[in-house]
């Protein structure tokens, strides 16, 4: 008989027909009367109920399904009779595919976080984490549709790259050379000549860069894949492997960045209230109870938008009025991430998307804001607008973070430099080593244009949407310090 999925046969009211559902145990209640199987297969964060008369089956059978078990079953859809289901199935055979002995490590008993990423291989059968798997799953999904709606093409950019886009030179490297006979000039350096690509590379931070390529070409792009980054943080927001997703589109200018920023990801939490209404309900009653009030709360207003100027102001205030911050905030810091939920959840209510951050901590091929014409004293270096009616103590970029509650940066983004002189002069006050920025900086040589876009963490978004407390739990298997199996 050819089989059904589960969450079809919970929307089906064809009583009396015959019906084939495979997947695993999740709860097996016996007694003398009556057996009850609750079964899963992964389509639904529900599971079909099957009864089964003890008296029509071997015992050994019944005694071989336990928790985790995979099995098949045959029988006749009816209405159920208990509350919770509105079907069930009258089990008339009973097939074993996988038995599960008692060191099954996901038994129904509730199970720490800790110990389930030790078990990554077997938590994915939970509950829990099937509803994370697909929430994250629409989360791809309407990332792609959003895109193609509005225009966009989607872009792959490269995994193995000589540069970096970041600057901060944490990255993996890729090598086919022999590490324990390494080629080194007299200067001690390694030789690449006699490597794969003949020069030093590694697995990228962003496919930043490339996009704006296909940008400066196609006129709206996105990329959507795994990035790496070798930094040892061992923190809940933090991983060597995750997913971006990173727009770039010519002819856009910061205000229109930042419509994009808002509109985009408002698409993707009104898909995920719209088509993943089960598995929200699961996780709003088991992990967040405020989970779906919080999403329906960023579809509401519209997005503040701070400049950072203006967004130091106000912690400073608070600072004044008795609020405890464990790092610093004075002009010139980069915020934190208690500094950026103290605006979204305690000052505005609301999400924030913060602009116009300084130089100093911001990427080289960020925007400029013009300087001002304070009078002396007013301004530093080159002092530039941080807000309307204000001068910044320094230059600023025309930055456009996305700040959420629980989260705090959600989306990095920017308007990016397109005049070669001013890159080229950024570039050079930097110290940055051109050898590998070359072709990017042709852009700016040949037919450059106006341009802007936005990295989104998609680990980030999966934790907004799913009310999860740790990145690692809303990837399948996570790669993180001192830690790659599976």
């Amino acid at each position: 008989m050819k089989r059904t999925k589960i969450i079809d046969v919970l929307k089906s009211t064809e009583y009396g027909k015959d019906i084939c559902v495979k997947g695993w145990v999740r709860t097996h209640r016996s007694s003398k009367a009556v057996d009850f199987i609750a079964l899963n297969d992964g389509s639904t964060i529900k599971n079909v109920q099957v009864v089964v008369d003890p008296t029509k089956f071997d015992e050994q059978i019944l005694k071989d399904i336990t928790t985790g078990s995979c099995i098949c079953a045959e029988g006749v859809l009816v209405e159920s009779q208990g509350a919770g289901q509105s079907s069930e199935i009258q089990a008339t055979k009973l097939e074993i595919y996988g038995l599960c002995d008692n060191t099954y490590p996901m038994q129904k008993k509730g199970q720490s976080f800790e110990v389930m990423r030790k078990n990554a291989h077997m938590r994915l059968r939970t509950n829990t984490f099937g509803a994370v798997m697909r929430i994250r799953h629409n989360m791809a999904m309407a990332i792609h549709t959003y895109f193609h709606e509005h225009g966009f093409f989607y872009f792959h950019t490269p995994l193995i790259t000589a540069s970096d886009c970041e600057g901060a030179g944490n990255m993996f490297q890729v090598t086919t050379k022999n590490l324990y006979d390494l080629k080194k000039d007299e200067q001690g350096k390694i030789i690449y000549d006699d490597d794969f690509f003949g020069e030093q590379t590694s697995l990228t931070v962003s496919g930043q860069l490339e996009g704006e390529l296909g940008a400066t070409a196609l006129g709206a792009i996105y990329t959507f894949g795994p990035t790496f980054r070798a930094e040892n943080s061992n923190t809940p927001r933090h991983l060597a492997e995750f997913w971006m997703v990173e727009p770039e589109v010519a002819f856009l200018n910061q205000e229109e960045l930042m419509d994009l920023e808002e509109d985009f990801i408002k698409y993707c939490v009104r898909w995920a209230l719209d088509n993943c209404k089960d598995d929200l309900a699961f996780l709003n009653q088991m992990i967040d109870k405020t989970l779906i009030q919080r999403l329906e709360g960023v579809l509401k207003d519209r997005f503040v938008r701070l400049p950072y100027t203006q967004g130091i102001e106000i912690l400073q205030e608070a600072i004044k009025n008795g609020k405890k911050f464990e790092f610093p905030c004075n002009w010139g810091d980069d915020l934190a991430s208690e500094h950026e939920r103290y605006l979204v959840e305690e000052h505005f209510k609301k999400p924030v998307i913060m602009t116009d951050y300084p130089r100093a901590f911001k990427s080289f091929y960020m925007k400029q804001n013009p300087g001002t014409t304070g009078k002396p004293g007013d301004t530093g270096e080159n002092g530039s607008v941080g807000y309307k009616g204000a001068v910044a103590p320094g230059p600023t970029m025309q930055g456009t973070d996305v700040l959420f509650p629980q989260i705090g940066e959600i989306i990095g983004g920017s308007v990016r430099e397109e005049s070669y002189d001013k890159l080229m002069a950024e570039i050079e006050r930097r110290e940055m080593d051109q050898t590998h920025l070359w072709w990017y900086i042709d852009t700016r040589r040949w037919g450059t244009c106006p341009h802007a876009g936005f990295g989104l963490g998609f680990e980030r978004l999966i934790l907004f949407v799913t009310g999860m407390q740790n990145i690692r739990d809303v990837i399948p298997f996570p790669r993180t310090p001192k830690s790659a199996e599976f």
